[in-house]
Parts: structure tokens; C-alpha cells; sequence
């Protein structure tokens, strides 16, 4: 990878890095809405397009399909150009994307002018990731990119609750046309926040004959980075079935209401935002990343067994349950609809803790690269989590999709805590300048 080519710096108060940080929140959160908030309104989704849950599973995985071809071309791009243009091209593009879904994917058209859409907008709006996090990288120093990276991932799942807020009454009231035109606006004001806000910072530029910068360090050739990356990826999976089939779950397996569904998933996401941000700054205070995912590691794995065992239980006995449970009808349906909604906070909070070890394992100047790269594997993992889901329904039920998502976060163990997540004491005892 080359050096980046030359952009304009500019001097600007230290505190400006801030800004820079609302921007990608901005930028993260107006594409979350849409990619997050989407699977919210599955139950109608699949109800105005008159779909089967395997229908539903592939419209809902479209979108991480096309974040996961294009986040990798995005983040070496962005470690060419730099941050502000690829953002701007992004948010531009994707909400172009969404108007025209508006204006030809509404209900009632060709199945396939809504898949191509949501295709589409995921091609163009895998630009923000990897974008935003250079962005942060650049602007902040090691000493607070913990908790810099996580107030990012919250944007994720800031954007998750609005939708979940949002979504479902726009999709009831003023139809999907009415839906992807509101979003398509979300992106374009995100994009106006970036371009009043996002610069290159001025401590990136060659001291006075000090020649071209050297290029940095091949992120792709790194096999901790290849190693972190995956395991990032995988690690994912129990999330993604969280978010795709957690309103289905609770109302067609629970037998909750559509506005308590919809009022446990946005708990899910406002609960994930304030674990972000404890986690960043906690990490960051003791140079602990590896021990703090490691545990985030075992308790995703022990909560979604628990939540396969009640769903077996549920489904060996769907009008009760044993002792208690069996005098009131309801306790157990509610304590699937808690023991989800905790499912949803333990998968959430790690993100912006493993993304923060490894854009500093991968240098600043790589990191839109690594980050493009992670985001690949987590959204080749949103696209065949969807997909592969209704299979495993059909075929066990909803404990063999809970055992399943379990399955997977111990397989990331392994490559999540390996050589690649070990770099947090070294950032730590760093200078606090950028690398």
C-alpha cells in the first residue's frame, strides 16, 4: 500500500478531535439506523412483502452481503485518499441508494428491486467503517483510543435503537417507501456533518525536509491482524442473531407483543451504548484489552447456553414451565424476553475494546485497512448469519440457533485472544502521541 496522497492540513485546536469523533458517530449511527434498524421491523418486512422466514432471512442479510464486498476495497482506500473523502462518497451514495429504494423497491415491486437495493445500499455504505475509525485513530492519542473507539461502537448501537424506536412506527404508518426516504435523509445530514468536520490531522503532515513518509507497516501481511480480525468476525454471529431474529423470536416463540419486542430490542441497544463507553474507558485505564475480552469471551458463551436451555424448556412445554413457571403461564415467555435481552448487552460490549487493539496493532496509518478487513469477516458473518438461521429453525427449533450461536463465540476464543490481542500494554506506556 502506498502513502497516502497529499490532502490539506490543518491546524486545529486540540479540542477538535472531539468533533471529529461526533462526526463518525454521526456517520456510524445514520448507516446503523438503516443496517440495525431494519431487521427491527422484520415481523412487518415480512408481512407487506408477503415473505417466508428463509425470504425474510435473505432480504435481511442482503445488506451485510454488500458491507462485506466493499469494506475491504473502502479501507484501502481511505488509507490512500484519507478519511473525509471516502466518507463523503459514502454517506452521498447511500443515501441516493435508499431513495431509490423509496422510489422503486416499495411494497408491491419485483422481489428483487428490493434485494438489489439493500445490496446496494451495504456496497456503499461499508464506507463508513473503516473511514470513521482512521479518522479517530489520527486525531487521538493511544492513550485514549479505548475509550475514543468505543464511544464510536456506540454509534452502532445508538443507531440500532433509534430504528428500533423508529422503524416499526414509519413501517406502520407511512409504509417502507416512507421508511427508506427517512433514512436516506439520516445519511445525507451525516454527510454534511463530516464535510463541516472531518480533516486530516495536522500532525500527520512531514516535518520540513523531512522527505515523503515511509510507508507503514502492510496491515494484510500481518497474521495477527488476519488472526484478530476473524476472530472479531465470529464473535459477531451470536450478535447478528440477536439483532435479525430477535423480534421473531420473542413474538412467535415468546408470544410478546409487537410493541414489547420492539421495546426489548431498543433496551438492547441503549444498554450496549453505556457498556461501550465503561468498557473504553475502563481498558483504557488499565491496560487490560486481552483479560477484558477474554471475560466478555466466557460470558457470551454461558449466557446464550442459558438462553438455549430456556427455549428447550419452553419448547418441550410451550403453556408453562417447571415449579413456578408453571403457575404462571407467562413467567416463562418474559424470562426469554430477559434472558434475550441480556444475550443482546454481553455480545454488544467487547466491540469497541477489540477494535481499538487492533487498529493500534495495525498502526494508524493501516488502520482503515484492518478495520475494512474485520469489518469483511463481521459482515460475511451478518450475511450468512440471516441465511443460515431459518435452516437451523426448521430443523431444532430455536435452541439449536441459540447452542449454535454459543458454538461460535468459542470458536472465536482462540483466534480473539491469540498473539494478535497484545498489544494493550505497549499502547498504554506509549508517549499518548499517535502511532
Amino acid at each position: 500500500m502506498s502513502c497516502p496522497l497529499p490532502l490539506p492540513l490543518v491546524s486545529r485546536p486540540p479540542l477538535h478531535r472531539w468533533k471529529v469523533l461526533a462526526a463518525g458517530v454521526a456517520a456510524n449511527a445514520a448507516f446503523s439506523v438503516a443496517f440495525s434498524g431494519l431487521p427491527m421491523t422484520a415481523v412487518l418486512l415480512r408481512q407487506a412483502y408477503q415473505l417466508d422466514n428463509a425470504q425474510l432471512g435473505l432480504m435481511l442479510g442482503l445488506m451485510g452481503l454488500g458491507i462485506a464486498l466493499s469494506e475491504l476495497p473502502w479501507g484501502l482506500l481511505t488509507d490512500r485518499l484519507g478519511d473525509r473523502p471516502v466518507l463523503l462518497a459514502g454517506l452521498g451514495g447511500t443515501a441516493l441508494a435508499l431513495l431509490a429504494l423509496a422510489g422503486w423497491a416499495a411494497p408491491g415491486a419485483p422481489l428483487w428491486a428490493l434485494g438489489a437495493g439493500l445490496l446496494g445500499v451495504g456496497l456503499l455504505g461499508g464506507s463508513v467503517n473503516g473511514a470513521s475509525g482512521r479518522a479517530v485513530m489520527g486525531w487521538f492519542p493511544a492513550s485514549e483510543r479505548g475509550l475514543a473507539m468505543s464511544i464510536r461502537q456506540t454509534a452502532v448501537p445508538l443507531g440500532g435503537g433509534v430504528g428500533a424506536l423508529l422503524l416499526p412506527w414509519l413501517a406502520w404508518q407511512g409504509g417502507f417507501a416512507c421508511l427508506f426516504g427517512v433514512l436516506a435523509g439520516l445519511c445525507g445530514a451525516a454527510a454534511l456533518l463530516c464535510a463541516a468536520w472531518v480533516h486530516e490531522p495536522a500532525h500527520d503532515a512531514p516535518a520540513p525536509g523531512a522527505g515523503p513518509l515511509a510507508p507503514a507497516p502492510r496491515a494484510l501481511r500481518d497474521r495477527r491482524v488476519w488472526r484478530l480480525a476473524s476472530g472479531i468476525g465470529l464473535l459477531c454471529a451470536p450478535q447478528f442473531a440477536v439483532i435479525s431474529f430477535g423480534t421473531v423470536f420473542l413474538h412467535d416463540f415468546g408470544g410478546l407483543s409487537l410493541p414489547a419486542c420492539t421495546g426489548a430490542m431498543a433496551l438492547v441497544q441503549v444498554g450496549a451504548m453505556g457498556l461501550r463507553v465503561w468498557s473504553g474507558r475502563w481498558t483504557d485505564r488499565h491496560g487490560n484489552r486481552p483479560a477484558y475480552l477474554r471475560a466478555c469471551v466466557a460470558a457470551v458463551i454461558a449466557v446464550f447456553l442459558g438462553l438455549a436451555a430456556l427455549s428447550a424448556l419452553q419448547q418441550a412445554s410451550p403453556g408453562g414451565g417447571w415449579g413456578l413457571l408453571t403457575r404462571t403461564p407467562q413467567a416463562l415467555p418474559l424470562l426469554l424476553a430477559a434472558c434475550l435481552v441480556l444475550a443482546g448487552l454481553v455480545v454488544s460490549a467487547w466491540h469497541g475494546v477489540a477494535y481499538a487493539e487492533l487498529a493500534t496493532l495495525a498502526g494508524a496509518r493501516q488502520s482503515g485497512t484492518a478495520l475494512g478487513l474485520a469489518n469483511t469477516w463481521v459482515f460475511v458473518v451478518c450475511f450468512v448469519t440471516p441465511s443460515v438461521l431459518p435452516g437451523l429453525l426448521q430443523w431444532q427449533g430455536w435452541p439449536a440457533v441459540w447452542l449454535a450461536a454459543s458454538a461460535c463465540a468459542a470458536l472465536a476464543g482462540p483466534l480473539l485472544l491469540g498473539p494478535g490481542a497484545s498489544v494493550s500494554n505497549r499502547s498504554r506506556k506509549s508517549s499518548g502521541t499517535p502511532l
